[in-house]
């Protein structure tokens, strides 16, 4: 398909596909051993670039938070976001492509088994600062206090340095992270479902807005997304409705 030149240049304005990718979400990219990133945001921005017939230049950043602000000042076209109120004021996101879930860790000595047990006055819950589920614990959390690790993988260090009550992220990222580790637990409920989605800058073109959401669903639809998962070993996600 070939697609309108105001298309492709609403979506790649200097002739190239500029795709921030958070390296700090283990769900949706990595660095393989040649520190390349790897994942399923980076498979979708090559298919992207690919249906756009651009090249693809990669834009890394280590936290979610990052990548916001670079897309937000249109220094990358696109990126991989957990959708949020407050991001959508610079961005403008797909539907949801894959859904991952945020969970709380305690020592196994805590009192905490449930997730209303977390929000008591003199409980420190860390988050990685500017992630989806701290915007999200930022408004629901209204007693207990919010501790922000500089990214989201170095909430468990955080965690255990400090002595805190509870540490908050992706529930991969925790397991992994505390798997060498006795004497801790993760709670058995999810506190929130993180909607991964794609976005643009919200000052781009409507037909531009456009064309992403199709992309995703159409990604989405084909078994893009289920297969991109099985590739890159990536358990307990699933493709978003």
């Amino acid at each position: 398909m070939t697609l309108a030149p105001s298309l492709v240049a609403a979506l790649a304005p200097t002739g190239t596909l500029r795709a921030c990718i958070n390296l700090g979400n283990p769900v949706l990219a990595g660095l393989d051993e040649q520190s390349t990133p790897r994942g399923i945001s980076v498979d979708l921005a090559t298919a992207l670039a690919q249906r756009l017939d651009v090249a693809l230049e990669l834009i890394s950043v280590d936290t979610a938070a990052k990548s916001v602000d670079v897309v937000s000042a249109e220094a990358a076209d696109v990126g991989f976001f957990a959708v949020d109120p407050r991001r959508a004021t610079t961005i403008t996101f797909t539907a949801p492509y894959v859904l991952i879930e945020g969970y709380y860790l305690v020592p196994q000595t805590s009192a905490v088994t449930i997730n209303a047990d977390v929000d008591q006055a003199g409980t420190r819950v860390v988050v990685g600062r500017g992630s989806a589920y701290d915007l999200f614990l930022t408004r629901e959390l209204q007693h207990a206090e919010i501790v922000r690790a500089p990214t989201s993988p170095s909430v468990v260090t955080t965690f255990l340095e400090g002595g805190y009550e509870v540490a908050a992220g992706v529930k991969q990222q925790l397991e992994a992270d505390i798997a060498s580790t006795a004497g801790y637990r993760l709670l058995n409920e999810r506190f929130m479902v993180i909607r991964q989605a794609m976005g643009l800058p919200i000052a781009r073109s409507a037909n531009a807005h456009a064309f992403l959401a199709a992309f995703v669903e159409e990604m989405k639809a084909s078994g893009f997304v289920a297969d991109a998962l099985r590739r890159h070993g990536i358990s307990g996600a699933e493709v978003a409705p």
